[in-house]
């Protein structure tokens, strides 16, 4: 009976100690700030950015899987460009006739490979990336597209 009670406590010590060092830090997501590139681009949330992308102010690209894109839809506005395709920024040129300064917005599911990809595409040369880091479904950032209810298209 002393074996399990001291098997329960080191188990119950581990998974506070493991919810301390998530949430360390000021409330920050340890795993999530990990796992998440620090990026230069500019942040916009979802509302701002379906407004600019209806606009036609900026070019906002859901660069998730098409799996990705069935199950929930992208957002309105949106264009859909694979992320994982090797001629990606060949493809995105083609959407930019060519112009690397223009508004190039990148939203993905949670804010994790759009942080990432703007980092490749401003050292591929592009100068006017931003990150819609709330994603699709959410992160830190804010509720996300689907959350906060704005348009889809299926």
């Amino acid at each position: 009976m002393a074996d399990l009670s001291r098997r329960a406590l080191l188990t119950g010590g581990a998974i506070v100690l493991a919810g301390g060092m998530i949430y360390a830090a000021g409330g920050r997501n340890l795993f999530y700030s990990a796992i998440t590139e620090a990026s230069e681009a500019v942040h916009i949330d979802p509302p701002t950015a379906h407004q600019q992308a209806v606009a036609g102010d900026i070019l906002l690209v859901d660069i998730r899987r098409p799996d990705e894109w069935a199950r929930t839809g992208s957002g309105e506005g949106a264009t859909r460009l694979d992320m994982r395709r090797e001629d990606f920024v060949d493809a995105l040129l083609t959407l930019t006739g060519g112009e690397t300064a223009l508004p190039v917005a990148l939203i993905c599911a949670r804010g994790v490979r759009s942080a990432r990809l703007s980092n490749q595409l401003a050292a591929a040369g592009f100068s006017n990336i931003i990150d819609v880091p709330e994603g699709m479904q959410g992160s830190r950032a804010g509720p996300g597209w689907l959350k906060r209810g704005l348009p889809v298209i299926r």
